[in-house]
């Protein structure tokens, strides 16, 4: 049995903020004021072995205990308990922060009606109702029969009443509903798709243009459970799988941040755009469901075999549909309607923010942060994160408290509200703060030496570096076997607003399960009402001993940065990726960009000085006697070399997207994204325009390389 499962922490991004203040280092001697030795002094290796001490499983333990008693989904009055929570927890005069305050937002946010829910049905021809889906889910423990339990729901899809032949249309992506149009007309259908394979809303996006009117939305138990279905012995409550009744909830909008108040923080008076001209959510209705009911309506669907790769765990054949359901059916022509009264309001929302105020560059920032709303209870995602958090700022609350340290640079605390609606919290935070951004320096990209020193759960002689090496992997021609690191590219948890819009270096860190042994493409209660501390504590990590070397590894990231001299920062690394994306680009692209006279040359110069100046860098950052400008010349140096990335005209159609190497893609390849997209979609029309498009995307990228490796070059 599986025992571990992701610990979103640290989560919503843990990003991070630092530079170097105008001043003089003194030199160390007897008569050098106090002062002077504060502004030269480095890490104190002592100071992170008793922060590792100290962190407890317990303390986090009862923190999700507390977070997790009642459902908190964003602006409802169990939210309101944990921003109280997370106020009293960091006001505390013994082990809280320097300050702590509430921060609110006017958002726009989606709910269903709970007086009106919303039905699903199968209505024959005289509209009589053969088969109701469930509304809720089933209950095997107190938590799922709390009132607040919100009914299943996909947010931001519009109201509204749809009828029709139900269809089988795979993960909704544009070549599903392709490949099914060529088989069927599908207007004025219902189309039942699974997660996986493209956006939430996109599955109804995809679906508009070819008729369909409303769709349907499951897990499926081959993509979560690994085909197992049962709760009488094999799912929750008997293990860590969902439940036949399980439903994932969840944000149906394309773009992240408030969406009546694009690129403006959402206060009561900013100017609000139309609701009608908000793009990027679902133009029809759609609804999610458990897999039990996608069980019955599934397999009762007439029509030919959907091919091999859209068959799922159930014990029938897919279907395309014929549209509708077979003649032998129960259902036999009959429809599935659906009826939807999500109602949109504009709500006050608040972000938490804590902080530890810096003794030498109090003006320079780290910035750490998890959102705190939920679907349900959220035990994982989010309360996990936080978790962890409250126990790393009670740590360090009480160092501060009693003298034993105060960190070099300020450390900002933040609980993002209404992410779950889009990353709202952390974006209108951006927002606020982006006109003052040249303040910030963000930074972390090389974390391997932060967890050699990290015991694996459960592990005394094993650390977490030795056991991510061993589960997941790559080989650097430079340092040989290393653990592999994941790449921000799409807009999965709060560090997007940072890493795409603003051009700062983010981490994203969880500690999950072995991926070789499930086919889960996530953790199987992600929100459900499964997601409780019963669920957390018993399947996920019994003990807390996940939580704690997550807390452990955040912690030890969190004192480097905000202490080091120089940012422990390998721009080397860095270097290591982009000749990565420039070997792809070469092996896939050459030959026909030679054919439409574009040449690679440009990308092959610029990433080869960009490797030069890396290395450059890197042997300006040794030695400990360094002149105080130039520390602060070259921690300025890395500040500005994720924003020397950052092009606001190079993707127009992808809201808040600017960064020319983290911006996401839906070619999938692992190059760089801007020139991956024109790419397959010059290859696929051929036009001339489009292959115009290549060109000017490789341009973009060429000289972004080339701007990034100036800023690590010398002084002129």
């Amino acid at each position: 049995m599986i025992i571990k499962a992701v610990i979103g922490v640290l989560c919503a991004a843990v990003v991070l903020a630092i530079g170097i203040v105008i001043g003089h280092f003194g030199i160390n001697n007897s008569s050098a004021p106090s002062w002077l030795n504060d502004v030269a002094k480095d890490v104190d290796e002592s100071l992170i072995e008793k922060f590792l001490a100290e962190v407890d499983t317990i303390h986090i333990q009862e923190n999700l205990r507390e977070l997790t008693d009642v459902p908190h989904m964003a602006t409802t009055p169990g939210d309101e308990k944990t921003v109280q929570t997370m106020l009293r927890r960091w006001q505390d005069a013994d082990t809280g922060l320097d300050d702590a305050w509430r921060e609110e937002y006017n958002v726009y946010l989606s709910f269903p009606d709970p007086n009106n829910p919303n039905k699903v049905t199968v209505v024959d021809a005289a509209n009589t109702v053969q088969h109701s889906i469930r509304e809720r889910e089933k209950a095997y423990t107190s938590d799922q029969d709390d009132p607040e339990v919100v009914q299943p729901y996909a947010a931001y899809s519009p109201a509204g009443h749809a009828k029709g032949k139900l269809v089988y249309a795979n993960q909704g992506k544009p070549s599903d509903y392709e490949q099914l149009s060529q088989t069927l007309n599908l207007t004025g259908t219902i189309a039942i798709t699974r997660y996986g394979g493209a956006g939430r809303g996109a599955k109804a996006i995809n679906a508009a243009p070819y008729g369909v009117v409303g769709v349907l939305v499951y897990t499926d138990p081959l993509d979560i459970n690994d085909g197992l279905m049962s709760d009488t012995n094999e799912t929750y409550p008997h293990s860590w799988y969902m439940p036949p009744s399980g439903v994932e909830r969840g944000s149906f909008n394309r773009d992240f941040g408030d969406l009546l108040t694009p690129y403006l923080a959402a206060k009561e008076e900013t100017y609000r755009i139309p609701p009608e001209n908000i793009v990027g959510i679902p133009p029809i209705p759609i609804q999610p469901i458990g897999f039990e009911d996608a069980y019955i309506l599934i397999c009762a669907l007439g029509g030919d075999a959907a091919p091999s790769e859209w068959q799922g765990a159930f014990n029938c054949t897919y279907n395309y549909g014929g549209p509708g359901f077979k003649p032998t059916s129960e259902f036999n022509n009959s429809d599935v309607k659906m009826d939807i009264y999500n109602k949109e309001v504009i709500k006050n929302s608040a972000n938490v923010m804590g902080v530890i105020r810096g003794s030498v560059e109090p003006d320079r920032y780290v910035i750490y942060g998890n959102h705190r709303d939920s679907w349900v209870h959220g035990a994982i995602d989010p309360s996990s994160g936080t978790s962890v958090m409250l126990e790393i700022t009670r740590v360090l609350g009480r160092m501060v408290k009693q003298g034993i340290w105060r960190p070099r640079r300020s450390i900002i605390f933040g609980s993002w509200g209404a992410e779950e609606f889009g990353l709202i919290g952390s974006a209108e935070y951006t927002e606020v703060t982006s006109y003052n951004t040249e303040q910030y320096v963000h930074l972390i990209r090389n974390v391997y030496m932060f967890v050699v020193q990290v015991n694996a759960p459960g592990e005394s002689s094993t650390s977490v570096y030795e056991a991510w090496k061993l589960h997941s992997n790559r080989t650097s021609p430079t340092h040989g076997v290393i653990p592999r690191l994941g790449y921000l590219t799409g807009a999965g948890s709060d560090y997007a607003a940072f890493v795409h819009y603003l051009g700062i270096s983010s981490i994203d860190m969880s500690y999950t399960y072995d991926r070789s042994k499930t086919n889960a493409r996530i953790y199987p209660a992600y929100h459900t009402a499964y997601d409780t501390f019963d669920y957390a504590s018993k399947y996920i990590d019994p003990g807390f001993v996940s939580h704690q070397a997550v807390a452990r590894t955040a912690g030890n990231i969190l004192i480097r940065l905000a202490d080091s001299l120089l940012l422990p920062f390998n721009c080397s690394d860095y270097a290591e990726i982009l000749e990565d994306y420039l070997n792809t680009a070469v092996t896939l692209y050459q030959q026909q960009l030679e054919a439409h006279k574009i040449s690679i040359g440009k990308c092959k110069t610029a990433t080869d000085v960009f490797g030069d100046a890396g290395e450059y860098c890197n042997t300006q950052h040794t030695g400990r006697n360094i002149m105080p400008l130039k520390v602060r010349r070259i921690n300025d140096q890395l500040m500005l070399l994720d924003r020397a990335f950052l092009d606001p005209l190079a993707f127009p159609d992808k809201y808040a997207f600017r960064h020319v190497i983290w911006t996401s893609s839906s070619a999938g390849k692992a190059t760089f994204p801007g020139l991956a997209d024109a790419f397959a979609q010059a290859e696929s029309s051929g036009l001339d325009s489009d292959w115009d498009k290549v060109h000017y995307h490789l341009s973009v990228v060429s000289q972004a390389i080339e701007g990034a490796a100036s800023t690590l070059a010398d002084v002129i």
